[in-house]
């Protein structure tokens, strides 16, 4: 199996939506913590916060793969993904699965103590989260906690090198990564309850408990709605940023409820444009950030 392969296997293009965060809470600590840290061990923290960020990507989507190959084989939109079809093997998947995770404890490892330490949280969220959908339509949030992991994460890597066990049990994570990471699990859930909504018969056919399938087309709207209300209701009271982060979190908050209330029902290809647009919330946010 090629590099195109795994790539494809992994959704290599689902990593924009956790970079920007993962770079997000590398700013901040980078700017909470400048004074502390020499600006060469900043650029080195970087290079592995990426590799165990690549990783724990990585292994979330193989696990996924891996546990909900009964599922995806039940579900038209999925029976063609490569454990289904047989296009890969399950001991290739097994392979990847802990490749990936030696990415995620080799970075973690270089960065420092707590950091390693603290790997086993993102390895636990990840198997689990597969599991969630077969018992809850919550599991939305729960995939909302994974994603919100990457810049508390990022964040917690800079901020122990310099206070070590101290950065967590001091509470010098609030309010800026609390309502960030707050913010990317609302956002996640509410892309997530508009992308389920492509699977809504074959969930109820085969017992997923996702919330379109739970609930009507209006509750699923409404509450997609609801949900971008409260993320950028956190991104807004993160209290990093200026006038510049809060346009960027309105504008893009914004642009993502006009194409769920009023565009969905007349776009050729609501999943595709709802997709661009949720991708674009980290970029435009990375965006800000790096212009204050």
């Amino acid at each position: 199996m090629g590099i195109k392969e795994i790539l494809e296997f992994v959704k290599i293009e689902h990593t924009l939506f956790s970079l920007p965060f993962v770079l997000i809470g590398y700013i901040l600590a980078h700017n909470q913590f400048v004074n502390d840290l020499e600006t060469q061990k900043f650029g080195i923290d970087l290079l592995w916060i990426l590799v165990a960020a690549v990783g724990a990507r990585g292994l979330a989507m193989t696990l996924n793969r891996i546990i909900d190959r009964d599922i995806d084989a039940e579900n038209p939109r999925t029976a063609n993904r490569h454990l289904v079809s047989g296009s890969m093997s399950m001991q290739t998947a097994y392979t990847l699965s802990i490749v990936f995770l030696s990415m995620l404890l080799l970075g973690a490892w270089q960065l420092n103590e707590v950091a390693l330490m603290m790997a086993w949280l993102p390895v636990l969220v990840f198997v689990i989260y597969p599991y969630v959908k077969r018992y809850s339509w919550l599991c939305h949030f729960w995939l909302g906690i994974c994603l919100g992991l990457a810049p508390a994460g990022a964040w917690v890597a800079v901020a122990t090198d310099v206070h070590g066990w101290a950065a967590i049990t001091d509470y010098l994570w609030y309010p800026e990564i609390l309502f960030i990471s707050l913010g990317v699990m609302f956002w996640i859930a509410a892309f997530d309850i508009n992308y389920a909504r492509m699977d809504v018969e074959s969930d109820r056919e085969n017992g997923i408990h996702s919330f379109p399938s739970r609930f009507d087309e209006t509750m699923t709207t409404r509450t997609s709605v609801q949900l971008t209300l409260l993320w950028f209701a956190c991104f807004a009271i993160s209290d990093p940023m200026d006038e510049i982060w809060f346009l960027a979190a309105a504008g893009i908050m914004s642009i993502s409820n006009i194409v769920v209330i009023l565009a969905r029902t007349r776009l050729k290809d609501f999943q595709t444009t709802f997709f661009r647009v949720s991708m674009l919330t980290g970029w435009v946010l990375l965006g800000a950030i790096i212009i204050v």
